[in-house]
This record gives C-alpha cells, structure tokens and sequence, in this order.
C-alpha cells in the first residue's frame, strides 16, 4: 500500500463542517495510527531535505501537528503561523480568503530573518489563501518561501496552482483528491 493510499484509508469524510456545503476532510483517525504518522512525517522529511530549509513555518493549528515533528527532524527552527489574536509578541499580519469565509494570519516579528528558506507546512492545501498568506509573511520578513508541504491536494480547488504562480514553487502533498 503507497503513503496516498494509507492516508486515505485513514481520512474521515464531516459532512457540512464548519458550513454547510463543505465535506471537510479530518485527519484525526491518521493521528491515532503511530506507524502510519511516522510514515507520514518520514516522507515529508525525506522530500523536504532536498530543498534546504533553514526553517519550517506551520499554519494553525492542523498544520502544527506536523510541522513541529518535521522541523524537529530536520533539526531546523518551527515557526508558528497562528490566526489572529493568538501570538503574544510584536507580531506581522496578513488577512486572506477561505474557500468558506475570511480570517487573518499572524508570525511574530522575530520568526524569519532576512535569507532564510522556509518551508511552510499545513495539513490541507484547498484555495490557497492560507498558505500563500503564509508565504507573504515569510517575505515580509525577508526569507524566501522555499516550498510547500502538505499532506492533502484539494485538487479540484485552485492552490496548487496558485501557489505555483505566486511563488514559483511547485507545492509537495502526499495524497490527491
């Protein structure tokens, strides 16, 4: 069984959450495989090496599940990228569009220091917005956004192309839909 398969048998499909029309995919029964979580993680790990991070920035709060796991491997900083209101310190924001709503985003001034490579890392790439607000903040900041990490490619939605367009780089998932 290839790592998209494994993760997709462990996916569970929330019906209208967190409005109605959206099938919300939830990787909480992944989390309660440890073998498979460490797979995942490994294969991140594995791919994300490649591209020379100095950093791992992770979105809230899905995305810090691994994120930190990764960062940790790599034996990198893990930045927090957290929604508005939750950082404590003098702080950088970016507001952006869901495929269901609006909502801001926030790293700490301090994160990511001019030159750096990040690597950003959220569990679910669907529109776009949050990981290219994610992005946007990292080159605020002066780093330069050396890819995308996510577990999951809405691919019906437009992301990936999103990003690829607005960075440049081509985003890494580990399963499709």
């Amino acid at each position: 069984m290839t790592i998209e398969e494994k993760i997709k048998s462990l996916l569970r499909d929330v019906q209208d959450f967190p409005r109605p029309g959206i099938l919300f995919k939830d990787i909480t029964p992944l989390l309660g495989n440890p073998t498979v979580r460490g797979e995942v993680v490994e294969a991140i790990v594995k791919h994300v090496r490649t591209l020379r991070p100095d950093a791992i920035a992770a979105v809230e709060a899905r995305g810090f599940i691994f994120g930190m796991s990764i960062a940790q491997e790599l034996k990198i900083p893990f930045v927090p990228v957290r929604k508005a209101g939750k950082l404590p310190y003098k702080k950088i924001t970016r507001a952006y569009m869901l495929e269901y709503g609006q909502a801001e985003i926030e790293m700490h001034e301090d994160a990511i220091h001019p030159g750096m490579r990040v690597i950003i890392h959220d569990d679910l790439l669907a529109t776009g917005g949050t990981a290219a607000s994610a992005g946007e903040l990292v080159q605020q900041l002066g780093g330069t956004v050396a890819g995308y990490s996510f577990l999951i490619n809405l691919s019906f939605l437009p992301g990936e192309r999103k990003l690829i367009e607005q960075f440049g780089v081509q985003p890494h998932y580990l399963a499709r839909f």
